[in-house]
């Protein structure tokens, strides 16, 4: 069985249809990027209330996912289409999958927090709020170059993940020698630890989605060479 090629009225409303799903993935974005920002400010702030609603709010995240999951599968099934038409709501799954897990890593900063109660950092934090800045920065950027088709954009996305792992050594390494020197601070220390990964993980996320732009706009896997270039 081939395809039938749209109709004029029925690519109208096809593009309409991507277009929303385009718009609620900037949405489900900016829900993920709101909560990676405040799980951190609970953190720094020791505002438990504030963690406890990050923690809340995952499950609206969840929902937002599995509907556009849905609407996706939908188009699939109902238009059948081909080539770049089905790229893009491919591309849309992976992408609605990745922000659904970076959601889940704010939520794990928001139970960290409340883990750690009212006890202080071992440390003044200031570059677990630069790794979640940058993380921040990549996902904004990785959506970005989706909407814009940008593989430039998408392929700066992958080189900046550097910058994030080596604030992640930094942190690992300062915090290990806190733990070494003071064995009374290794709980809350580990704690942070578990903080900096999820925000690694945060930035690892971001590169997936730009991943998924490139075979997006060019249907090949991500060159590694030309991302070293960056």
């Amino acid at each position: 069985m081939t395809n039938r090629p749209m109709g004029r009225h029925q690519r109208a409303e096809f593009d309409r249809d991507l277009q929303n799903l385009q718009d609620e993935l900037l949405a489900l974005g900016s829900m993920v990027e709101k909560a990676t920002f405040l799980a951190v400010e609970a953190l720094k702030t020791r505002d438990l209330a504030l963690s406890q609603q990050v923690i809340r709010d995952d499950d609206i995240i969840d929902r937002k996912r599995a509907e556009l999951e849905e609407r996706a599968v939908d188009l699939i099934a109902i238009q059948q289409p081909v080539a770049s038409d089905l790229r893009m709501l491919i591309a849309a799954l992976h992408v609605s999958m990745e922000l659904e897990r970076i959601g889940d890593y704010a939520e794990g900063i928001g139970k960290i927090s409340l883990m750690m109660g009212d006890q202080p950092p071992i440390k003044p934090l200031v570059d677990i709020p630069r790794m979640a800045e940058k993380a921040t920065a990549m996902l904004r950027a990785s959506l970005d170059a989706l909407v814009q088709h940008d593989v430039d954009k998408a392929y700066k996305v992958l080189a900046d993940d550097d910058e994030v792992d080596a604030l992640y050594d930094q942190v690992y390494r300062e915090l290990l020698l806190l733990m070494v020197q003071d064995p009374k601070v290794i709980e809350r220390g580990t704690y942070l630890l578990w903080t900096a990964h999820d925000l690694e993980r945060i930035a690892d996320r971001a590169t997936n989605i730009a991943e998924q732009v490139v075979y997006l706009v060019t249907g090949k896997q991500v060159d590694p060479g030309r991302a070293s270039r960056y």
